[in-house]
């Protein structure tokens, strides 16, 4: 192993050695200067920073050597090894200097300590425009493409803490018309503005359970806003549409239609305070009847008929006293002015509350 001659007197950026005023054999000087030479300018070397020298190398391939360097490379770190045919020859990297990885194409740059990456410390990047320091990565063109490596592509948006703002702007000439992402909370929303500067939360993700707010959707039970979205706890469909009915101060809160029925009779509510009920029941041959109602109206201020079967000689029915829970009735014969134990359909409509 033999490593690069070292000159007192160098030229100050590669380092070249200078031929000395009465020098004998001037061309070890020169040649050696032509060494450095053709490592340093247009450098390319054949793999990324390594600590282990290849087995076998060709005159004149060049490595980057890698922290913790080995065998022949030990005490070289960072520097830029060639083979010369029989030994390494090294030569100490400056700060900006560059090396293109000639298989892959990969660049890395020598920051002053070590290689990195090129582009690792690139403060800014406009492609086709100017970036700034705020819009550090700037893109002119009619389109970007960000496509798959592999199963697909995630862009990620990153922020400190919960108050701070990721996510996409859309603008018209350059003034802000929607928004959507974490702005300035971990729920995902969805804004849009007139001019930019009155903005509108349309559509607001909670963070903890995936339930939905917004000017888009309903406001309140009463909320027919043309264009907003029904809530499912707002609006009627077939999960909610027949069930138990409720109100809250008139307002409905359960579903749309309730149907029942039990030994008094069958029944049918509705969400707007409208209740119907129907029942088959005999009258008695003295005295009155009592139809107690398979649900209990709000109050007696309801309209009840009743009917006593067809095909049967003329019958009068009457009714006596009702409350919110039943009606008397009886049913008499015209001619002989007594009663009759008929059996009669009944119904009554009225108010659930």
């Amino acid at each position: 192993m033999k490593g690069r001659r070292m000159w007192s007197d160098k030229t100050p950026s590669l380092e070249l050695p200078l031929i000395l005023p009465s020098q004998a054999q001037k061309h070890v000087t020169h040649n050696e200067a032509l060494r450095i030479l053709d490592v340093a300018s247009q450098l390319a070397v054949l793999d990324a920073p390594t600590p282990t020298p290849p087995v076998g190398p060709t005159t004149g391939d060049c490595y980057l050597v890698g922290a913790g360097a080995t065998g022949d490379w030990a005490g070289q770190d960072q520097s830029i090894a060639q083979w010369t045919g029989t030994y390494w020859d090294f030569i100490p990297p400056k700060a900006g200097w560059r090396a293109d990885v000639a298989p892959t194409g990969a660049a890395w740059r020598f920051d002053g300590t070590q290689w990195e990456p090129a582009g690792t410390y690139v403060d800014q990047l406009g492609v086709s425009t100017t970036a700034d320091a705020t819009n550090r990565l700037a893109v002119l063109s009619e389109a970007s493409l960000f496509t798959h490596d592999g199963a697909g592509h995630q862009m990620k948006i990153n922020k400190a803490t919960a108050p701070d703002t990721a996510s996409f702007l859309y603008q018209t000439n350059w003034s802000g018309r929607a928004e959507l992402g974490t702005i300035g909370s971990d729920d995902f929303s969805v804004k849009v503005s007139p001019d930019g500067t009155s903005w509108v939360t349309a559509l607001s993700f909670d963070a903890t359970d995936a339930t939905v707010s917004g000017q888009s959707v309903q406001q309140s039970p009463t909320d027919t806003t043309p264009g907003r979205l029904m809530r499912a706890d707002y609006g009627y469909g077939p999960g909610n549409l027949l069930g138990t009915v409720s109100e809250v101060a008139g307002v409905p809160t359960g579903a749309a239609f309730e149907y029942g029925e039990n030994a008094n009779g069958r029944y049918v509510r509705f969400a707007d305070g409208t209740q119907m009920c129907w029942h088959r029941q005999a009258a008695v041959s003295s005295g009155w009847a009592t139809w107690a109602f398979p649900a209990m109206f709000v109050d007696n201020n309801y309209a009840q008929t009743i009917m006593p079967n067809p095909g049967l000689s003329p019958r009068c029915c009457v009714t006596g006293a009702k409350s919110s829970t039943a009606v008397n009735f009886a049913v008499f014969i015209p001619t002989t002015g007594t009663q009759s134990a008929v059996t009669c359909d009944m119904s009554v409509i009225g108010r659930w509350f």
